[in-house]
């Protein structure tokens, strides 16, 4: 029984972590931030997160469960291109998580930020995957002539660029629509949907 409180009140630290980091990016995000967002004294926090760091790593492998549907990274071997579409549509309606994955992706980038090994080793996973889904579609060659592995960066550029133009201006991006779009544009002028 206490162990189940103890997930439950982790699951709440981290839902609130997500807002936090949402509304001030991961840089002017608090652990005493977080920690009035449910109730805790600073070092309450720290008994379920010794770290900051902790904290952040966990937001992300969240984020990637409900991504995956729950599960672990094996659901993504069952990606198609329509299902793509449906993550995208499902995207549409969390812009809470979608902000914090797009602030944080975006703070990482500087070599001392403790997410970027996390989001180096995520980059290559899913351009993996994404080469995969694409050989599942088309095989080798895509109508264009690319190679799965040189469409997957696209691919993951096209679905990663279209959050922020949405998150920056949601009533003049319509990202299902255009992913949707791009994804006549993989498939050429010849494919049926």
């Amino acid at each position: 029984m206490a162990r189940a409180r103890s997930e439950e009140r982790r699951a709440e630290i981290v839902r609130a972590a997500v807002e936090v980091i949402a509304e001030r990016g991961y840089r002017g995000a608090s652990l005493a931030a977080v920690a009035e967002r449910v109730a805790l004294t600073q070092q309450g926090l720290l008994h379920h997160f010794p770290t900051k760091e902790a904290l952040l790593v966990a937001v992300l492998e969240e984020r990637d469960r409900w991504d995956t549907g729950g599960g672990s990274r094996a659901a993504a071997d069952t990606w198609r291109l329509d299902l793509l579409a449906s993550l995208v549509d499902y995207n549409a309606m969390r812009p809470g998580i979608v902000q914090t994955f797009s602030a944080l992706l975006g703070e990482s980038v500087t070599d001392d930020h403790p997410a970027r090994e996390f989001f180096t080793r995520r980059y290559a996973q899913v351009r993996s995957e994404m080469a995969a889904v694409l050989r599942t579609e088309f095989g080798e060659r895509l109508p264009s002539g690319l190679t799965p592995d040189q469409a997957a960066p696209l691919l993951t550029a096209v679905m990663d660029g279209l959050q922020y133009q949405w998150l920056l201006a949601p009533e003049a991006v319509d990202m299902p629509a255009a992913f949707r779009s791009f994804l006549v544009l993989l498939r050429g002028p010849d494919s049926d949907g």
